[in-house]
C-alpha cells in the first residue's frame, strides 16, 4: 500500500505541475503575451485566439486524467500478478464442478430419451464450458473484501486526498485483475475445450462474435458496480461477508451458472429477465449459442445497457452516502 501511496503522489504532482503550467500559459495568451509551451502530452501553445485554446486544454487534461489511471492499472498488474499461481490453482480446482455437472447431465439425458428445451448432451456441456470461460472473464475476484477493507482499516483517508475517482481507482484495479486472471487461466481452461472438442460448434455470423464481445463488456461492469455498491456497506457495517454471500447466491442460482435459464417454465424465465443476475452470465453465453435472436437479443442488449447505467449510478450513489457517513462519525 505504501508503494501505490507514493507512485500515485508522484504522479499527482506531475499532473498539477502540467496543468498550472497550461493555466499559466492560457493567462498570458489571453491577455495578448507571446509565449509557447510544449505540454507534456505534446502540444505546442502559440499565441492567438483565446478560445483556440480550450481545445489543448481540454485534450491535455483528458490526457492527464487518463495517465493516472493507467499508473493505477500497471500497479494493478503488479500486484496481481503476484498471486498468478493462486488463481493458476483456482482455475484449476474450479474445473472440478465441471465433472460432477457432465455425469449429471449425461444421466438426466440418457434416462429422458431426448432433449431439453433445445439442448441436448453435446450443446448442455457446450454451455457450461462458455459459462466457465465467461465467468473467469467478468467475475470479479476479492475487489468487495478488498474495497471493504480499505474502508474499515481507514486505507481510504490517503486516498481520499488523491486528485482521482476512487470508483475509477477501483476500476481501473478491477481491469487489470481480470486480465492478468484470464491469462493465467487460460491454459487450463484451453486443454478442457481441446478435450471436449467434438462438442464445440462456433457461429458462422461475424456479428455474433461481435455483439457477444458487447455483452461481456457490459456484463463484467454490471458485476464489478454491484461488487462495488456491496463494498460500501463496510461504511455502516463492520462485516459484509454475509450480504454478499447472500447476493451471490442468487446470483449463482438466476445468473445460469447451475443451470441454462432458458430450461425454466416461460412466466419464470419472464420475470428472470428483469432482474440484473441475468445480464451477469447467462445473456452473453445466450448471445454465442445462437438462443437470443432478433427482437428478444435486442431487447436484452437494451435491458442490459439499461442495468448497467442502474448500476453505475447506484455505485456512484452509495459511495456518496457512504463518505458523508463516514466523514460524519470522524473517519
Amino acid at each position: 500500500m505504501q508503494m501505490k501511496c507514493t507512485r500515485l503522489e508522484i504522479l499527482s504532482k506531475q499532473n498539477l505541475h502540467c496543468f498550472c503550467s497550461l493555466l499559466f500559459c492560457s493567462c498570458f495568451h489571453f491577455f495578448g503575451c507571446r509565449l509557447s509551451l510544449r505540454s507534456a502530452s505534446g502540444f505546442t501553445v502559440h499565441r492567438g485566439n483565446p478560445i483556440s485554446l480550450l481545445p489543448v486544454l481540454l485534450i491535455s487534461l483528458c490526457v492527464v486524467n487518463a495517465a493516472k489511471y493507467v499508473s493505477v492499472f500497471n500497479i494493478g498488474l503488479q500486484n496481481t500478478f503476484v498471486y498468478r499461481w493462486n488463481y493458476f490453482l483456482r482455475a484449476l480446482l474450479g474445473l472440478i464442478p465441471l465433472a460432477g455437472t457432465v455425469f449429471l447431465w449425461s444421466a438426466v439425458f440418457k434416462e429422458r430419451g431426448g432433449g431439453l428445451h433445445g439442448y441436448d448432451y453435446s450443446s448442455m456441456i457446450y454451455y457450461y464450458l462458455l459459462t466457465i470461460l465467461v465467468s473467469n472473464l467478468v467475475v470479479p475476484a476479492e475487489d468487495e473484501w478488498q474495497i471493504a477493507a480499505d474502508i474499515r482499516e481507514g486505507q481510504i483517508n490517503a486516498l481520499l486526498t488523491k486528485p482521482m475517482s476512487y470508483l475509477a481507482y477501483r476500476l481501473s484495479i478491477f481491469l487489470s485483475g481480470r486480465l492478468v486472471y484470464t491469462f493465467v487461466t487460460l491454459p487450463p481452461i484451453a486443454l478442457i475445450f481441446v478435450y471436449f472438442r467434438d462438442y464445440i460448434v462456433l457461429p458462422t455470423d461475424p456479428l455474433t462474435y461481435v455483439l457477444t464481445a458487447v455483452s461481456i463488456l457490459m456484463a463484467a461492469f454490471i458485476q464489478f458496480f454491484i461488487t462495488y455498491s456491496l463494498a460500501m456497506m463496510a461504511f455502516w457495517i463492520l462485516e459484509i461477508s454475509t450480504i454478499v454471500f447472500i447476493v451471490y447466491s442468487f446470483e449463482y442460482f438466476l445468473g445460469g451458472q447451475m443451470f441454462p435459464i432458458d430450461i425454466m417454465p416461460t412466466a419464470v424465465q419472464a420475470v428472470m429477465k428483469w432482474l440484473p443476475f441475468y445480464y451477469e452470465l447467462f445473456c452473453p453465453v445466450a448471445i454465442f449459442l445462437g438462443r437470443l435472436k432478433g427482437a428478444d437479443l435486442m431487447q436484452a442488449l437494451a435491458i442490459q445497457t439499461g442495468w448497467l447505467l442502474l448500476a453505475w449510478m447506484w455505485a456512484r450513489f452509495m459511495w456518496q452516502r457512504g463518505l458523508g457517513h463516514y466523514q460524519a462519525v470522524g473517519g
